[in-house]
């Protein structure tokens, strides 16, 4: 008796690696990538039993991805991904202060910059000098100094 496609996918999750790269070898005709974890491979098969079972994506879907990927421009390599600043901080990162009884809301930019009260400050330090009014470390005042100090 054949198992259904549940079966399969629910399988995946017991097999272990040398089993799960023998699958891979038997579905897609070659060997699995040596960087892919076993939970990788899991993901990858269970995409795959199910391709097999239903079918792949329209040839409609095909060209409508490969039209979005052609117009995407980091895709094409024409430029790159925004990049972490120091901190580790991405673009749309919030932090939350509260100072002198009051909740401030700092948002991480795209242009490696801050976003506070509708101003735009370059530096963690700008934005806790306009909160204070005093000089202070910026990544000290939101927390962050602390955290770093204690990764390392």
């Amino acid at each position: 008796m054949e198992l259904t496609v549940l079966e399969q996918v629910t399988a995946l999750g017991r097999m272990p690696l040398g089993q799960l790269r023998d699958t891979w070898k038997v579905l897609f005709g070659r060997d699995a990538p040596a960087s892919y974890r076993p939970e990788q491979l899991v993901r990858r098969l269970a995409w795959r039993i199910q391709e097999v079972h239903y079918g792949g994506l329209s040839q409609a879907a095909r060209e409508n991805l490969r039209r979005i990927a052609a117009e995407d421009d980091l895709a094409c390599g024409r430029r790159r991904a925004p990049k972490r600043r120091a901190g580790g901080m991405a673009p749309g990162t919030r932090l939350v202060r509260s100072w002198n009884g009051a909740d401030h809301v700092i948002t991480a930019t795209a242009d490696a910059g801050f976003e506070y009260a509708g101003k735009r400050f370059r530096t963690l330090t700008a934005v806790a000098k306009a909160i204070t009014g005093q000089h202070l470390s910026g990544p000290r005042f939101f927390g962050l100094a602390a955290a770093k100090e204690n990764r390392a």
